[in-house]
């Protein structure tokens, strides 16, 4: 079976109404803006002070308006930013239109399916000769980040070069049973039984890889099963979620509970709105992104490697009700991980009664997960490795030094337990 996700007609970068009203406003603010920097008496706010005197000093002559009456007419500097709003919002475009233009399609051969459980997939990779090591990604993107594209698919490699057996949770889109799921409902349900599955194929305990929010919920399976997990690999785990950006953390609480309605009448969390809610850490991240890939060659693989990625960051799931709430209003509301305060079924999970082996990468340039959030995980598991590869959150899987930086390592890490 082949797997082609998504189809050739995409609709991204999603959503794509909030983008594009994002860069909108964003630039055009600063001509609206103008009057205000010309003044040199406007009271700045203490943020901008510094900014808008250096600002006035570097331009200098070139910000004084040409006809005091009517500052519009006849004013150079006032069209230059015109048309540099006009250059920005053309070469955003053309880098949207490339990306949804591009001739690239995902062409994998599926591995074979060893179990499943509702919506839930266990994906063997194989050999069968080799050591099994389940996977488990997040609740809210798919697992191919994992095995991305012929050339960036750490689970291929693995299965390929080390003599280990990767195993790969696919969550799949949440159905009518999921959609009442909550995190305990999909760590004693489908997770457990995936690690069951595991652990009969091995004849002994196996080692868990968590990749972002996978970690979490590989760490309370742990905390649950202690006696089925041999060793735990956290991939970018936050922990501690006022580590930074507390107001932003705050902030996606209060939003989850502004869509109370939403989750009560669909009983999931669409795709867009998270999507929505997590660019709100870097609202122009997609507008830089796009605007650097108009000047990319359509025909490099760079380019192919960046529609890879675009398609799958595109490719969301939706997140069942109680799960919304939970991590949302939970995690990131009340930081109720770092105060010990998240309880699974019966099983508070605190990571100080965790006694399994763990190493825990927190990449340097997360910019999703801060690293102080991942640190505080290491800094509290009894026996937990840290290693911190010089790479951002998705580049920590993908990335072409992904394999030198972190595979490998992780690789080396798992055949010592």
């Amino acid at each position: 079976m082949r797997q082609t996700h998504p189809s050739p007609l995409r609709t991204g970068p999603r959503p794509l109404p909030l983008h594009l009203a994002t860069a909108t406003n964003g630039w055009i603010s600063s001509r609206a803006g103008l009057p205000l920097l010309r003044n040199a008496s406007t009271n700045w706010s203490p943020e901008l002070a510094k900014k808008a005197a250096e600002l006035q000093a570097a331009l200098g002559p070139n910000l004084e308006t040409p006809n005091p009456k009517n500052p519009d007419t006849n004013d150079p500097f006032a069209d230059a930013v015109d048309r540099e709003i006009y250059l920005r919002l053309k070469t955003f475009s053309d880098g949207i239109n490339a990306y949804r233009d591009h001739p690239y399609q995902r062409d994998l051969t599926e591995p074979p399916v060893i179990w499943t459980d509702g919506a839930t997939r266990l994906l063997d990779y194989g050999p069968e000769a080799g050591i099994p090591v389940l996977f488990v990604p997040s609740l809210i993107n798919r697992a191919y980040i994992l095995d991305l594209s012929h050339r960036r698919s750490l689970l291929r490699w693995m299965a390929a070069e080390t003599g280990l057996r990767p195993l790969l949770l696919d969550w799949g889109v949440p159905g009518e049973t999921e959609r009442m799921f909550s995190l305990t409902d999909y760590i004693s349900g489908p997770l457990a039984g995936a690690l069951a599955q595991a652990r009969t194929i091995s004849g002994q305990p196996v080692p868990v890889v968590g990749y972002c929010m996978g970690g979490l919920l590989g760490l309370a399976l742990a905390a649950e099963n202690p006696k089925d997990v041999s060793g735990l690999v956290l991939m970018a785990t936050p922990w501690n979620f006022h580590a930074e950006r507390v107001t932003q953390a705050e902030s996606l609480a209060r939003w989850v509970e502004a869509t109370s309605p939403l989750l009560d009448a669909y009983g999931e969390l669409p795709v867009d709105i998270i999507q929505s809610l997590f660019s709100a850490l870097d609202p122009f991240l997609v507008t830089r992104k796009f605007i650097s890939f108009s000047e990319t060659d359509p025909e490099s693989e760079a380019a192919e490697e960046f529609v890879a990625l675009e398609d799958w960051l595109n490719d969301g799931v939706p997140l069942s009700g109680p799960v919304a709430r939970e991590c949302m209003a939970g995690w990131y509301g009340q930081n109720t991980p770092y105060k010990n305060e998240w309880r699974v079924g019966n099983t508070d999970i605190i990571p100080q009664n965790i006694e399994t082996p763990a190493l825990v990468l927190a990449p340097q340039r997360d910019r999703i997960v801060p690293p102080a959030s991942a640190l505080a995980l290491a800094q509290a598991l009894p026996n937990a490795e840290c290693r911190n590869p010089p790479l951002g959150h998705i580049g920590m899987v993908a990335a072409s030094s992904a394999q030198a930086d972190v595979w490998e390592p992780m690789t080396d890490w798992l055949h010592q337990l």
